[in-house]
């Protein structure tokens, strides 16, 4: 009779089709993107569609109802801030040649004084560039569609797969359980209570995490909103919003509205002064996400370290662009799970212990 010892490295037969799924998702990660970005969609719109399949309505409509649901919130964020972004590119087409007149007066002498560095900014031109580009709506539209040619396939690949978004969403939500259960009925019996119990903790830890983010969301865009209004910032309510919006992307979102943010109190107030509310209204808002909002109606069930967060926004963006930053959390926290699993296996088994 053969030890266990030996006879486990024949239970590891599942390591041959794992590493061919792996490389099979590499290959195929370019055109991946909408339908991993569909079924986090899906995910988070089934318990709508099975509360609506409960109250008598089909799962098809369940679905559209759901879909047209998610596009009446992107409209409506849509519409607050698309021409919010279009009267502050306008300002700051205004603004921008005197604020460059202020440091051509009052830093590039300083700059020469202390390190000997020779710096004025060319108004003129700068002028004229800002009114070929900026000036209105209209002018900005128009140069956005023609720098459209240059990347024409890039843009025509993106179109492309944000349209199979919906198409996937709606059949994932329309056929989600018939889908579930046929997987089910797929996996092996011998191992169908652990991977079971897998899933359900998987299922667990993701709606802990996507439902609890979306509440972050939204609080911190009313939190940011009202912190940058009492700093008196003109464009709080936009600033604000993009800021909330963007936290579920672990310092991205805190750094780009704290860049915008810098440049529009730059542009608004007379003195540097003017920018240290604003600085300390993200300051606070930060403290608050990570101390107390975060941990409170997210909690602490994913466990990443940050060091982890930033390689999996990298990896999974280099495999799967802007819709694998989206997808980078709720993934690692999945793959995070069975990781566990897979190391407490390791560590009651033979092989590790003998």
């Amino acid at each position: 009779m053969k030890p266990k010892i030996l006879a486990e490295p024949n239970n590891l037969w599942w390591f041959i089709p794992a590493a061919a799924a792996i490389a099979l998702l590499y290959f195929l990660s370019p055109i991946l993107a909408p339908f991993l970005f569909g079924g986090i969609l899906a995910y988070m719109g089934n318990p709508m569609v099975n509360w609506l399949a409960r109250h008598r309505v089909r799962r098809p409509l369940g679905a559209a109802l759901v879909m047209l649901l998610l596009a009446g919130l992107f409209v409506v964020l849509l519409v607050i801030l698309l021409p919010l972004f279009i009267k502050e590119v306008r300002l700051l087409s205004e603004r921008l040649p005197g604020f460059l007149a202020q440091l051509n007066d009052n830093l590039a002498p300083w700059i020469k004084t202390r390190f000997g560095v020779e710096l004025q900014f060319d108004l003129a031109a700068l002028t004229k560039v800002i009114g070929d580009n900026l000036q209105g709506a209209d002018g900005l539209g128009m140069k956005l569609l023609a720098s459209l040619k240059i990347g024409g396939l890039a843009v025509l690949g993106f179109v492309v797969n944000l349209l199979l978004v919906p198409v996937v969403l709606f059949y994932l939500l329309r056929d989600w359980n018939a889908l579930l259960a046929r997987i089910d009925h797929l996996l092996p019996r011998r191992w169908h209570g652990r991977l079971t119990r897998v899933a359900v903790e998987i299922d667990a830890v993701l709606a802990e995490f996507l439902r609890g983010q979306i509440a972050v969301m939204l609080l911190m865009s009313v939190l940011y909103v009202l912190g940058l209004w009492l700093a008196g910032l003109e464009f709080a309510l936009p600033i604000g919003i993009i800021t909330g919006m963007l936290v579920f992307v672990p310092y991205v979102g805190m750094l780009t509205g704290l860049l915008l943010a810098t440049l529009v109190a730059l542009m608004q107030f007379p003195g540097v002064g003017g920018v240290v509310p604003v600085w300390i209204a993200f300051a606070i808002g930060q403290a608050l996400e990570g101390m107390l909002v975060t941990p409170l109606l997210v909690g602490k069930r994913i466990g990443l370290h940050p060091v982890a967060v930033i390689f999996a926004l990298l990896a999974f963006g280099q495999l799967f662009g802007f819709f694998g930053v989206l997808l980078a959390l709720p993934a690692s926290a999945a793959l995070l799970v069975g990781l566990r699993h897979l190391g407490n296996h390791y560590l009651n088994s033979n092989l590790y212990k003998g």
